[in-house]
């Protein structure tokens, strides 16, 4: 091994190469002895907030059942119904959930209205 002027003891993860001008001190250059950890600036994700139609057209609910969860007034309150501050709309009334208004609003009406009558 050639003698090069080192600040620390040559180790066996160390090698002396010259300079690439070929002038002064040889550089020292430690090699890897674990492999490195690479980094990654993805990897990071939220919990869905469940939020949709809890119960859907038809199915019956009590007082203070959540029919549904959204963001902002996607389907609105109509009768027998509550909006949240969340805008979670839920039962005042024992019935049945009916939608209007193209499926954008909310009822609790006291007849099923899916019920076969005959």
């Amino acid at each position: 091994r050639a003698f090069c002027f080192l600040w620390a003891v040559p180790g066996p993860n160390t090698v002396c190469i010259p300079r690439p001008d070929g002038r002064g001190k040889k550089a020292r250059v430690i090699m890897a002895h674990k492999k490195g950890q690479g980094s990654s600036r993805n990897g990071r994700d939220s919990n869905g907030q469940r939020r949709g139609v809890k119960v859907f057209g038809g199915q019956a609910v009590r007082p203070g059942n959540i029919i549904l969860r959204q963001c902002g007034t996607r389907w609105r309150p109509g009768k027998g119904v509550g909006l949240g501050t969340d805008y979670t709309i839920f039962a005042l009334e024992e019935g049945y959930v009916k939608f209007d208004q193209n499926g954008r609003r909310v009822n609790v009406v006291a007849e099923n209205p899916n019920a076969v009558t005959g």
